[in-house]
């Protein structure tokens, strides 16, 4: 029998009624389960500033970096396959990405955030990051290492997975696009029906345009949407680290297969093996740079990254994050500017998804996550 306290679980749902109602943010889509049982199937609140658009179960939402996730899967599977190995160089693959000390990062510096480059939010000012082809022909020529890899964390808003996903397109023997990989190597095997990179015309009338209200360093139109933030609506936009789409049904189900070590109804993604070395601190006590500044504007002291292979981990230490402060140290999953995350606690035998509408200041989204998975973890006796 799953034991939860639900009591605490009805607790929860009234504290994102309370959080929506101050304006924090419109609506959330929540999943929460235990033991592969889903205990907590909410959806709360609106799609819209005004109000006026409801979150309904099966809406869709651009999940921002939640989108790396299924980069790292592939890139591991990728590896479990022999295509390449976490310490095959990455010029070995993109032999354009060459020269010194860029030329020495491998796979497993991608996945980690160590590979020695300033964390990007673009490429080189006016940009589009919708079409792969360019945006890697960007990379290979203006992306330079400025430490050697391997000697700092500095977490990748764009360029690792760029990488990960031309290395997994190369490296396919079919020769497919990005976005049919990802179709038919993982959305279609979980069953994820409605998880697409970019927003599949299908499932356009369903979208959550994501409302960025001020909270990205950079504007990103796309080829067709000239809008600030266009390529969020593109339908053919192929961005390996920030294009997918999904509704919190599907995000639960590829959480579940996480859980469950790599294996969902029947269908196996990766190995076990492969779970647990990815889940494992390969960064130590290394910080993570690019993400210090919000510490310090947040009057917090800096923390350790805590990377697995491409998993944020919630750690040892007592700090601020995201996955909570009650939850296990071997707390795994990742998360999507400022309003998604989803995690996996093993210890609890728990998953978690949020999928909200409204985008949160970093900081300010940080400490609702740890709240909100603190609440979580507490109800899990």
């Amino acid at each position: 029998m799953v034991q939860v306290w639900q009591e605490r679980l009805d607790h929860f749902k009234e504290m994102i009624r309370e959080d929506i109602d101050k304006g924090l943010y419109y609506g959330a889509s929540v999943r929460v389960g235990r033991g592969g049982t889903l205990v907590f199937n909410e959806t709360i609140g609106h799609a819209d500033a005004a109000g006026e658009k409801p979150i309904n179960p099966d809406s869709i939402f651009s999940i921002f970096s939640m989108t790396k996730a299924f980069t790292n899967i592939l890139t591991l599977r990728a590896i479990e396959m022999g295509r390449f190995a976490l310490t095959t160089k990455v010029s070995d693959i993109i032999p354009e990405f060459a020269g010194p000390p860029r030329d020495q990062a491998t796979f497993f510096h991608l996945l980690t955030h160590t590979a020695g480059w300033p964390g990007l939010w673009e490429i080189r000012p006016g940009a589009l990051q919708d079409q792969f082809d360019e945006v890697i022909a960007d990379i290979c020529a203006f992306v330079s290492g400025t430490t050697e890899p391997g000697q700092r964390c500095n977490y990748q808003p764009l360029v690792n997975h760029a990488l990960m996903g031309e290395a997994i397109r190369r490296t396919d023997p079919k020769q497919r696009s990005l976005r049919d990989i990802y179709r038919e190597d993982l959305f279609e095997p979980l069953k994820m029906h409605d998880t697409a990179m970019g927003v599949r015309k299908d499932l356009q009338p369903r979208h959550i345009i994501p409302d960025m209200r001020g909270t990205l360093p950079v504007t990103t139109p796309g080829h067709n949407n000239k809008s600030d933030y266009g390529i969020f609506e593109e339908e053919f936009a192929e961005m390996p680290h920030v294009g997918c789409v999904a509704t919190a049904d599907d995000m639960w189900r590829f959480t579940e297969m996480l859980r469950r070590g790599g294996e969902l109804d029947g269908v196996r993604i990766l190995s076990p093996r492969t779970i647990k070395l990815a889940t494992q601190c390969w960064t130590g006590e290394m910080e993570n740079e690019l993400y210090r500044w919000l510490a310090l504007s947040m009057g917090w002291k800096a923390y350790p990254a805590y990377m697995g292979l491409g998993f944020s981990l919630k750690g040892k230490t007592l700090n601020h994050n995201q996955y909570g402060t009650l939850t296990s140290e071997g707390t795994f999953g990742n998360n999507g500017a400022g309003s998604s995350i989803y995690w996996v606690d093993p210890v609890a035998d728990a998953t978690f998804v949020c999928l909200t509408a409204g985008v949160m200041h970093e900081g300010h989204n940080m400490l609702r996550f740890q709240r909100y998975s603190d609440t979580v973890a507490s109800a899990m006796v």
